[in-house]
């Protein structure tokens, strides 16, 4: 714990020298990003506390099934006090949801933060939150949707986080989830990522390497232009959304560019733009289209129908980590770079010896939770 404690100290002076003094930009294999802090992996006996950062919380049957889940992991379940608390559109009033999060990043015991679900809401708290915890004791922050507002602030503060399942989609009798629930579980206990995409005549060939980047493209859209937004220089980005017009694709995908956001860009992975809502008019072109547009005269690659955003098979990603993307054809490979983390180390730390339980936490084997 110590060695990795000053390994992330080490790698946050890293970050801050780059940014100092910067790398020259230009072509893409100039440019270096260093690695960033990664929170040590799950094991058994480990507590992951569930909070509601964005929209209100309609059912409690979806955060039971959560829980269940990871007992049957062998992990503990703590939930936040606001959790069901209603603050008309949002999960309690501001201060609240943001008083949940910070319980989570500042409870050593807590080892990482399980999102319970999306919507609108995460902006509005993530000014009030306090990372200087954080900083010291790393902890995976796992969600999609809204929470890509923390995927990019905690970017920024050079760590890694987990794009992925979320309570609220949690299904565990769906099929078409398995792939996905399989991904989450091998992301979370440290096993290794690699994906391939579907087919797509769309697809721009070619290879990249870098941190992977991005989330919701409508959130990555809303946060130009502030602290959280993030530099996609030497990195690959990630999109995904949902229920939107594709004029409006068009629209964030241009406002992106003009931001320079493809300058230096490495690669670009479209995950699923799902639920395209029919317009009076017709934009005339599919949105795949659209997206290859907006980067049409950038020589990275472009890989589509990669399975990950709102969908059911939504699989798990690290963002933060380097990866490798090749797209050949109608195909294209993701490659997660291993971890620094020694495994062995990892696993010959003693388990948590068992104690009294704290507020709101769930051991292993008891009932889930009624809200």
């Amino acid at each position: 714990m110590i060695k990795s404690n000053l390994y992330n100290r080490l790698l946050i002076v890293i970050m801050m020298f780059n940014m100092t003094f910067g790398f020259s930009q230009g072509q893409r294999s100039n440019y270096i990003n260093s690695p960033l802090m990664q929170p040590a992996y799950l094991q058994e006996g480990d507590t992951v506390m569930i909070v509601a950062t964005a929209g209100i919380l309609k059912e409690s049957s979806v955060v039971d099934d959560a829980i269940i889940l990871l007992q049957d992991w062998g992990l503990n379940v703590k939930l936040g006090k606001h959790l069901y608390a209603k603050g008309n559109h949002f999960a309690g009033t501001d201060a609240q949801r943001a008083q949940d999060f910070q319980e989570g990043l500042d409870d050593e015991s807590v080892k990482a933060i399980w999102c319970a679900r999306g919507g609108y809401g995460t902006v509005r708290m993530i000014d009030k939150v306090n990372f200087k915890k954080y900083l010291k004791n790393p902890k995976w922050i796992i969600g999609f949707s809204d929470v890509t507002v923390i995927h990019s602030e905690i970017h920024n503060l050079g760590g890694e986080t987990i794009h992925g399942i979320m309570p609220s989609t949690y299904r565990p009798d769906n099929d078409a989830q398995k792939k996905a629930l399989k991904s989450f579980k091998k992301a979370v206990f440290g096993k290794s990522l690699e994906y391939k995409t579907g087919k797509s005549n769309f697809n721009k060939e070619g290879e990249g390497k870098g941190q992977l980047i991005g989330g919701n493209l409508s959130i990555l859209y809303s946060l130009l232009g502030s602290k959280s937004s993030i530099k996609t220089d030497g990195k690959i980005l990630f999109i995904e959304d949902v229920g939107e017009y594709v004029y409006h694709i068009d629209r964030m995908m241009q406002n992106l560019k003009r931001n320079g956001y493809f300058k230096n860009c490495y690669g670009l992975i479209v995950g699923g733009i799902s639920d395209i809502r029919e317009n009076d008019t017709s934009f005339g072109k599919p949105v795949e289209q659209v997206i290859l547009d907006a980067v049409a005269e950038y020589d990275f690659p472009v890989a589509f129908n990669f399975p990950a955003g709102h969908i059911r098979d939504n699989r798990t990603l690290i963002m933060g980590r380097e990866i490798s993307l090749k797209v050949k054809g109608k195909k294209a490979t993701v490659k997660f770079a291993k971890s620094w983390r020694n495994k062995a180390t990892e696993t010959a730390v003693s388990k948590p010896q068992p104690t009294a339980k704290k507020e709101n936490e769930i051991s292993m084997g008891a009932k889930p939770f009624k809200g």
